[in-house]
């Protein structure tokens, strides 16, 4: 078998499982839909594994798998890209993918849409992978709007909740506005450069450095500022940057497993890798960097604010993600690429981690997800209590977990960025370990220790997460599970999640030393010298263990310990001390909690001002102007003429008499006028 032959099976194993799942999934049965669906992704992570072992013997690919359409002297091809970048980046996608399948068995066996479920999660899988791996544009946008599309169907899942449909659709929506920009900037590389291909763009890219266009008459801009920055806005979609990042705490409506899929380990660090993918572009442009770095900067830590007031299991940690998101975004505007990968692959696996425990929560307390009415789990579930622990321990970067190495790697790099707003960038994320660290341990302190909270009722009927009953519109729900003592979930929930504990303790000490201090990247990821981040942070850090124990004497250990200490007084120590600091602090607590109000403003200028402008222009638009003036108004015109005429055409002999008399007489006083004004 050819190597051209194993990189086709890894995206289409999935799609194939997906396609049994969809279409046959009544005659295969539950059984049959998981296995097959499992099966294509073991068999992409196996042949994954493969073409990464391929690449580290300096083997690489880049070429067109079919000619997709020929216009002109341009030429859509479908092809692959493999590289160092790219194996990376399946290996993540088909690893994590393979537990959430697994999981997916124990949280979703009695839900009516089973089969159909696994056919999306797989068809997810197949998109990524076809993202991850193109060559060209055209491929990048097709997986980029696949993913767009599967997350849409995924996160409203339970189409028949109203809160489901409406977070899918925002959702969508919001993703399109990114996904604007980023068609623009496509376009403008393909009227510019002349073609699609990564590779011949990558190598023009020098010569259109100076290159301008005019967005406004005599306003010249830079070709590769502009490209850089709407490539970047499909980014901020589709990775939830600000401020086009409030589709993705909504999202968590889908069901969990679809939370560690999407919103953790795959689509929202498309943007991270599609940044990282166009380097030799964003590496001409110091203004694109500088505004990647701001953004990420407010997104790692305004976001990161929110989380400390969420009570919803779940939106803890959707909007930990978001924050990790920032980070990412951080390093790709200071130029440390590779760092970012590194913080998206050991993100990937505590992150997921964190979203099925959250799962296994839901599942074990009744599916009651509000922290508040939890408390003294651990002793009930200790495994998911003690993969909660690792995940939140790998999150808030404690020396010797994943999470350390590529956080402490980001506050290095950006710190000795030399790009316009990275003083406040190393702020924000410096910043941001305090806050990671008190949200984070805040949720794991209300979870598993302190006094048990969930035999008392709920305070409203929506705090408890609706997965497993059926309510009134035939949803997998039940607003009101009856109250009980928690269980420890079934091993195929629990199983995946102390698999991917031990990516979450060890991944980064292994990977540290090839991904960021040596060359894998070398190749895929281009630098230039004007930007020194990525080289000050191989000369500060020496190897995994050295930094580590470094790591117990920086700053950033110790705001770390700060927010768990802090965390651990104000909700086991002193419980009554939130609500009085609540009350205290009421206009800071209500503007969290209403999350900067972005959605009363989205709405009030979006949804508001378009139905307002539209029935302004459909009340004097359409009825007034159209209707009105031109339409009765061009009928009432030709009405008084029909009236006027009506009275010529009389019929009477004596009318048409008179009439030529009149004309006679008009005709003579004509002639005598022009007669005496010649004479």
């Amino acid at each position: 078998m050819t190597m051209e032959a194993v990189y086709l099976i890894v995206p289409l194993a999935p799609l194939l499982g997906a396609l049994i799942a969809g279409l046959f999934g009544r005659q295969i049965g539950r059984s049959g839909a998981h296995v097959v669906t499992i099966a294509g992704v073991a068999v992409s992570l196996a042949a994954s594994i493969f073409v990464f072992m391929d690449v580290m013997n300096g083997n690489t690919f880049n070429g067109s798998v079919y000619t997709w359409l020929t216009a002109g002297d341009f030429s859509f091809e479908i092809g692959f890209l493999i590289d160092s970048l790219t194996v990376t980046m399946m290996l993540v996608v088909t690893s994590v993918s393979l537990m959430v399948h697994v999981y997916t068995i124990g949280y979703m066996h009695d839900d009516p849409g089973y089969q159909r479920f696994f056919s999306y999660i797989s068809l997810f899988t197949f998109s990524m992978l076809m993202l991850v791996m193109s060559n060209n544009f055209l491929q990048l946008f097709f997986g980029w709007e696949a993913v767009g599309l599967v997350s849409y169907l995924l996160i409203g899942f339970w189409f028949k909740r109203p809160s489901a449909t409406y977070a899918n659709l925002k959702a969508f929506l919001v993703n399109r506005v990114g996904d604007f920009g980023f068609l623009l900037g496509i376009g403008l590389v393909l009227a510019w450069f002349g073609t699609l291909d990564y590779q011949q763009v990558f190598d023009q890219a020098p010569s259109m450095q100076n290159a301008t266009i005019e967005l406004f008459p005599g306003v010249p801009w830079s070709l590769i500022t502009v490209t850089c920055i709407l490539l970047f806005i499909g980014a901020m979609g589709k990775s939830a940057q600000f401020p086009l990042h409030v589709w993705l705490p909504d999202s968590m409506e889908g069901p969990t497993p679809i939370s560690a899929l999407i919103h953790a380990a795959t689509m929202v660090t498309a943007g991270i890798f599609m940044v990282a993918r166009m380097s030799p572009l964003f590496e001409l442009s110091d203004t694109a960097l500088s505004f990647v770095l701001i953004i990420g900067a407010i997104t790692a830590l305004f976001m990161g604010l929110l989380g400390i007031v969420q009570n919803d299991i779940k939106r803890v940690v959707a909007y930990s993600t978001l924050s990790q998101l920032g980070y990412m975004t951080v390093a790709l505007g200071a130029s440390a690429y590779s760092v970012a990968i590194f913080h998206l692959m050991t993100h990937a696996f505590f992150k997921a981690l964190l979203f099925l425990a959250a799962g296994s929560v839901i599942i074990g307390m009744r599916h009651n997800q509000d922290i508040r009415w939890m408390g003294g789990v651990r002793k009930y579930m200790p495994i998911t209590w003690i993969t909660s622990l690792v995940g939140s321990l790998a999150l808030i970067g404690t020396p010797f977990f994943s999470g350390f190495y590529s956080k402490d790697s980001i506050i290095v790099a950006v710190a000795n960025s030399t790009v316009y707003g990275s003083g406040f960038a190393t702020f924000a994320v410096t910043a941001g370990v305090f806050i990671t660290a008190f949200y984070s341990f805040r949720m794991y302190f209300l979870v598993f220790h302190g006094e048990a909270r969930y035999h008392l009722a709920p305070p409203d009927p929506h705090a408890y997460d609706d997965h497993h009953g059926k309510d009134d519109h035939g949803d997998p729900h039940d607003h009101n599970p009856a109250p009980g003592q928690p269980h420890e979930s079934p091993w195929v929930v629990t199983l995946p999640l102390i698999a991917l504990a031990i990516p979450s303790v060890i991944i980064g000490y292994l990977t540290l030393s090839p991904l960021v201090l040596g060359d894998w990247f070398e190749g895929a990821i281009h630098v230039a010298g004007s930007h020194p981040a990525i080289e000050h942070l191989k000369a500060h850090i020496h190897g995994p263990l050295e930094m580590a124990l470094h790591g117990f004497v920086t700053a950033p250990f110790w705001l770390a310990l700060a927010g768990v200490v802090l965390a651990w007084y104000l909700y086991l120590k002193r419980p009554e001390l939130p609500v009085l600091l609540a009350a205290r602090m009421k206009g800071l607590h209500t503007l969290l909690l209403e999350k900067y109000y972005f959605d009363q403003i989205y709405a009030f200028l979006f949804r508001d001002g378009f139905r307002s402008l539209g029935t302004f222009l459909w009340k004097v638009g359409d009825i007034k102007l159209i209707d009105g003036v031109m339409v009765n108004g061009s009928a009432w015109v030709v009405g008084q003429v029909a009236q006027l005429s009506r009275r010529l055409q009389s019929g009477y002999l004596y009318t048409y008499a008179f009439a030529m008399l009149l004309g006679v007489l008009g005709l003579l006083v004509l002639w005598i006028a022009r007669t005496r004004a010649v004479f």
